[in-house]
């Protein structure tokens, strides 16, 4: 056929993974360790690996699970700090990827733009620009894995603030942090009260001449341990790999006992965390106003402070809490609706994320384009009608990695499974097409709320309920069958040569 010798020079890999980060690291080295002879390569929108944590560079960026979770089970995790900062967690993957020479695996500067589906040939056409130069070019696969994660990398939200260009200081956004910033003696004003908040603001707080969290809804905080005591005697004691994977299963239980705790007894957990936060502040300090969220307990995630150093500042006069409603900027600082202004020379705008699932690549599957918010997720994984495509989001109550890795095992069971039986297509399709569906992040969070109707759904049964449970999921991703009357297996109409 006339199309043949273009086809030829097109390189095709037996699997995709988008993203060089926690996910797509992780999901390289379990399909180079589980499944040898496959090809594979991972493409990278960025200049250097590690997504998120090379990503942010804002004072104090850390992990605010413990790395003996967050971690690879694959790879432990050997330093003392437990709730650690992100250039040691950078260079702990950048490791797991050397260890697994995956560097010979990853494309730089590649980013996937689009990605077409063929039944007939049972493969992937994938469309790459360089982000360096310019170029397009095209690639073909026989799975797509998209390990980017669900929000956008080159934009932080922003909400429209009445008067901001009225504004004479210095306006950042903790996701594009300049590198020459000065804040030493100035006076901060960080306007929000989430996880990248409460971690900027005693940051901050070192050299800044004052730094204030101006909140419009007050948050849940918890001060932890920045070292694991118990986890790090057992790596003493018991060696590197027998002590992580014990610290890794207690951290794991005392994960599920917190959450379980919050959503069984929420007034008993809201009075627990009261009494924690009283003992960490100051005497008399109005704990009701700044610390008292009008929802209970994971209804959100709760943010975690290593040494409770948000709530040291606090003490220490160098930071304080405002909680209030902006009602225009002015030239020296913030007005707020009470009538209070809060002069300011650098404003922080910690005010979340922007989602976008799969790195806003546009997917067609026999030339019909895919809206995700018609699809549903199976396992959490696949997408109803799209064929050979895999996805990797995390917990969103619990360490991220801890599903990622369950989902990479399945996924190169899946694989096996298909070769096994010569099978070239993997298709979930649900058997009850009214079945009741709920968004696919079932989450409070402001970032998560905003796209929901741009997200795919879940169902309310197994598949095609996604768990949030680590228990559920090693039974389900790891124990279970990958056979499943929900998951059609077939084979390609046509077999066409391939450069490999």
């Amino acid at each position: 056929m006339s199309s043949s010798p273009a086809r030829s020079a097109v390189e095709h890999l037996d699997v995709l993974v988008v993203g060089a980060g926690i996910s797509g690291i992780g999901a390289a080295r379990y399909l180079k360790t589980e499944l040898p002879s496959k090809s594979f390569a991972i493409l990278e929108a960025r200049q250097a690996s590690g997504g998120t944590w090379d990503l942010f560079r804002y004072p104090g960026i850390r992990s605010d699970s413990d790395l003996h979770t967050f971690g690879y089970e694959f790879k432990p995790w050997r330093d003392e700090q437990s709730i650690a900062d992100a250039p040691r967690i950078l260079a702990y993957l950048r490791q797991a990827a050397a260890e697994n020479g995956l560097e010979a695996h990853t494309r730089y500067h590649h980013k996937v733009l689009g990605a077409s589906w063929s039944t007939d040939e049972a493969r992937w056409t994938v469309e790459v620009e360089r982000t360096d130069t310019g170029e397009r070019t095209t690639l073909t696969c026989g799975w797509l894995f998209c390990a980017g994660g669900y929000y956008r990398y080159d934009e932080g939200f922003t909400p429209r603030f009445e008067g901001l260009e009225r504004f004479r200081g210095t306006v950042v956004h903790p996701q594009h942090w300049p590198e020459d910033l000065d804040y030493a003696g100035k006076r901060v004003v960080v306007i929000g009260s989430g996880a990248t908040a409460v971690t900027v603001v005693p940051a901050m707080a070192d050299t800044a001449a004052h730094v204030t969290m101006l909140q419009r809804t007050p948050t849940y905080v918890m001060p932890i341990p920045r070292a694991d005591v118990l986890a790090n005697a057992l790596r003493t004691y018991l060696g590197e790999r027998r002590g992580y994977a014990l610290a890794r299963r207690k951290n794991i239980v005392r994960q599920r006992l917190v959450w379980s705790f919050c959503q069984r007894f929420p007034k008993a957990a809201r009075r627990m965390i009261r009494w924690v936060n009283t003992r960490q502040l100051p005497a008399g300090y109005p704990v009701d106003v700044h610390f008292n969220p009008p929802y209970d307990p994971w209804d959100q995630r709760l943010c975690a402070v290593p040494d409770g150093d948000l709530f040291r500042v606090i003490r220490e006069g160098r930071a304080s809490v405002v909680t209030d409603r902006i009602a225009r900027f002015t030239e020296q600082g913030i007005r707020l609706e009470s009538g209070q202004e809060l002069a300011a020379d650098v404003v922080v705008t910690a005010t979340g994320l922007n989602v976008q699932a799969f790195g806003g690549v546009r997917l067609t599957v026999d030339g019909r384009e895919v809206r995700l918010s018609d699809t549903l997720a199976y396992k959490g994984m696949m997408l109803s009608g799209v064929p050979n495509l895999a996805f990797a989001i995390g917990y969103t109550n619990s360490s991220w990695t801890l599903k990622i890795g369950l989902l990479c095992e399945h996924f190169c069971r899946l694989l096996a499974h298909l070769d096994a039986h010569g099978y070239d297509i993997c298709r979930p399709e649900p058997s009850d097409p009214g079945m009741p569906t709920r968004p696919f992040l079932d989450f409070g969070a402001g970032y998560v709320q905003r796209a929901v109707d741009s997200l795919p759904r879940q169902g309310d049964r197994m598949p095609w309920l996604t768990s949030m449970d680590y228990r559920d999921d090693v039974r389900l991703l790891r124990s279970g069958s990958v056979a499943d009357p929900e998951l059609r297996f077939s084979r390609a109409a046509v077999r066409t040569g391939v450069t490999p």
